[in-house]
């Protein structure tokens, strides 16, 4: 019989309510889905409690009350935990249960949870998204998916309340592989952002006025756009934080490695990223990396 999700019908779980899960997991309340929640700190829930979702204690808990479990945390070791571990998400889960994670993670641990729910009947899906804070608000994620087509078309209802990019690249781990991609883009990109506005500054010119000439032609990124008047405004408040990123890239390194890839902008994106966390910005946003390169050249970013 096919799966069939529905708002009404299908009881969703979400375990993890940081700064992108909570909006994603509120989308799909306002979709008319009920909702049981889990994460650490019970009141990083309180929201999506005071919109109609249930608490529950653990990622087992949620799963013995879901149908459909998303997850979105911070590192493979807690995917790892919430999905596998014995409270974890597959030990509640029956057979037909879903799971989707949707953190960005290794493409090994994609398989293995693929796997490990398949001997017990249950699905499994990796979904890690590109967007930041700004696209789990809005609901226009891109969503990179890996798993079996059936159940990622099935899921469709959850992923269109989500996001507004939603593509299946393959089989399990391919929504991770192409996460990597993604983020080896933002990561030298970044670089060139953060550089070029540190040039501005030196130079004396105004950045607003620089930004309406180079933000629209070819120079121009959805790192400039979104995060380029952030960094102006001294406002390093994270849409995606700064250790989060390092592990993302990381990840990337290590899998380039395993493929015999010569990755140097990537790798120096890393090392730049580790100066900055060194710095005491690891909880900060990405695009505090203007930070840790105006010090370099003897810049107070911050009080220029």
């Amino acid at each position: 019989m096919a799966l069939t999700i529905a708002p009404g019908s299908t009881k969703i779980g979400w375990i993890g309510t940081g700064v992108m899960g909570s909006s994603m997991c509120g989308h799909l309340i306002d979709a008319g889905f009920s909702a049981t929640v889990y994460t650490r700190s019970k009141e990083k829930a309180s929201g999506l409690i005071k919109k109609g979702a249930t608490w529950a204690d653990s990622p087992k808990a949620v799963a013995e009350q879901s149908d459909v479990v998303f997850g979105i945390v911070g590192f493979p070791s807690d995917v790892r935990a919430v999905f596998l571990g014995d409270d974890g998400a597959l030990a509640g889960s029956k057979g037909g249960n879903v799971l989707v994670d949707m953190t960005t993670s290794d493409p090994s641990l994609a398989v293995e949870i693929y796997e490990a729910g398949k001997a017990k009947g249950v699905s499994s899906v990796d979904a890690p998204v590109s967007g930041g804070d700004v696209g789990a608000k809005e609901a226009r994620l891109s969503i990179m998916i890996g798993g079996d087509a059936d159940v990622v078309e099935a899921l469709n209802p959850c992923w269109n309340a989500m996001g507004k990019t939603i593509v299946r690249q393959g089989g399990a781990g391919a929504g991770q592989h192409t996460k990597m991609v993604n983020q080896t883009l933002i990561a030298t990109n970044m670089i060139g952002v953060c550089e070029a506005l540190l040039y501005g500054h030196k130079a004396g010119l105004d950045l607003p006025t620089v930004m309406k000439s180079v933000s629209t032609g070819a120079a121009g990124s959805w790192s400039l756009s979104n995060l380029g008047p952030r960094i102006m405004d001294n406002n390093f408040d994270p849409g995606f934080f700064v250790e989060h990123f390092i592990k993302d890239m990381g990840i990337a390194l290590d899998e380039g490695k395993k493929m015999g890839l010569s990755l140097p902008g990537l790798a120096l994106a890393h090392q730049l990223y580790l100066a900055l966390q060194a710095q005491g910005h690891g909880r900060d946003g990405t695009h505090a990396l203007e930070l840790a390169l105006a010090s370099l050249s003897g810049i107070d970013w911050k009080n220029r």
